[in-house]
C-alpha cells in the first residue's frame, strides 16, 4: 500500500492543492493542524481546506488525525457546563492563534460548531498501521495506552472535553502529550523568547533522538538556542526518548527550519512551514530523505 503523508496545512489552500496533486497515486494521511493560518500564509481559507479534506475522507481517499489546533478549536467553541466559561479561554493570545478560523467562520456560530463537531467525530488521536504510526506531536506508548484504556480507537468523546480542558488527570495529560508533545520546565533562571515574541519558561523537547543529550541539542522551536542552558538533560527526560527498535512514526507540529529531512532512523517531523513537503511511503520501507518531496518554488 502506498501513502502520501501530508503535514500541517494551517489554512493554506494553495499548499493543500499542491500536496494533494502529489498524492494522486496513493492514499493520503494528514497529520492534523488543518486550520489556523500561520504568519506566512498569504490568503488563508480555513473553510476551503476543511471542505476539501472532509470530501477526501468521505470518499475514503484520505485519513486525518487530530492536531492540537483542532483540539484547541473544539475547546474554544464549547463551554463548561456549570460555569458556562469557554473550555479554552478567549484571551488575546488564543484569539490570535485561531484568528483565520474566527475571521472566516466566527465564534460559537452554527458553522463553527458544525466543523468542530466534525473534527471531534472524524479525527482520531493516532493512526497505527502494521509498519508505521502517525500522531500529531509525540508517540508516547504510555500516553497511547492511557487513552486506549478509555477510548480504544483513539477517538475522543464530548464527555472527555471538560477533563481535557482542566489538564489535571492522567487521561488529559496523555491527550496533551500526543497532540502537543513533551514540554518541560527549564532550569531556574532560564527562559527564551519564542517566534511570536512571547517569553517562555518551558521548552519543547526532541523526543526522537537519544543523541540529543543537552538542552540546546534537544530543544525545538527555540529561535536562539543560546538562551538555553548548555548542560545535559535530566535522566527522567532522556528516558522518554522513542525506542530505537520501534516502528517508524510520522509527526507534524514542530515548525522545523531548513531543508525537510528525517530526524532519526524511525521518526520524522514533516512540519516545515517555509518549505511545503510531503512524504511518499511504501509499506515495508524504512524512512529515507529521498522519499520527502519538496515544493521547489
Amino acid at each position: 500500500m502506498k501513502y502520501t503523508i501530508i503535514p500541517d496545512i494551517h489554512a493554506d489552500y494553495s499548499r493543500l492543492k499542491w500536496s494533494i496533486k502529489l498524492a494522486e497515486d496513493s492514499s493520503i494521511i494528514f497529520l492534523g493542524d488543518l486550520i489556523d493560518a500561520g504568519k506566512n500564509v498569504i490568503e488563508p481559507s480555513d473553510r476551503q481546506v476543511l471542505e476539501t479534506v472532509k470530501d477526501l475522507i468521505s470518499n475514503k481517499k484520505a485519513e486525518c488525525i487530530l492536531g492540537n489546533h483542532e483540539l484547541n478549536a473544539i475547546l474554544f467553541h464549547r463551554n463548561f457546563c456549570i460555569s458556562k466559561k469557554p473550555l479554552r479561554s478567549h484571551n488575546n493570545a488564543h484569539k490570535l492563534q485561531h484568528k483565520s478560523f474566527i475571521d472566516q467562520i466566527g465564534v460559537n456560530t452554527s458553522e463553527a460548531i458544525y466543523w468542530t463537531d466534525w473534527m471531534l467525530n472524524t479525527l482520531p488521536l493516532w493512526i497505527e498501521h502494521e509498519n508505521f504510526r502517525v500522531v500529531h506531536a509525540c508517540w508516547s506508548q504510555k500516553a497511547v495506552d492511557i487513552v486506549k484504556h478509555r477510548r480504544p480507537n483513539g477517538y475522543l468523546h464530548r464527555d472527555d472535553l471538560e477533563e481535557i480542558a482542566n489538564k489535571e488527570t492522567d487521561f488529559a495529560l496523555a491527550v496533551e502529550l500526543l497532540t502537543s508533545g513533551p514540554e518541560v520546565d527549564l532550569p531556574k533562571d532560564f527562559r527564551f523568547i519564542d517566534s511570536r515574541g512571547k517569553e517562555r519558561k518551558k521548552v519543547r523537547i526532541a523526543w526522537w533522538n537519544s543523541e540529543n543529550a543537552t538542552w540546546r541539542d534537544a530543544a525545538l522551536s527555540v529561535p536562539n538556542v543560546d538562551d538555553l542552558p548548555e548542560h545535559e538533560l535530566p535522566n527522567d527526560i532522556k528516558n522518554e526518548i522513542y525506542p530505537n527498535a520501534a516502528k517508524p512514526v510520522f509527526v507534524g507540529h514542530y515548525k522545523m527550519q531548513g531543508t525537510p529531512k528525517i530526524q532519526s532512523h524511525n521518526v520524522v517531523s514533516l512540519d516545515f512551514p517555509n518549505t511545503p513537503c510531503v512524504y511518499k511511503w511504501n509499506e515495508g520501507n524504512s524512512l529515507e530523505n529521498k522519499n520527502i518531496f519538496i515544493d521547489e518554488k
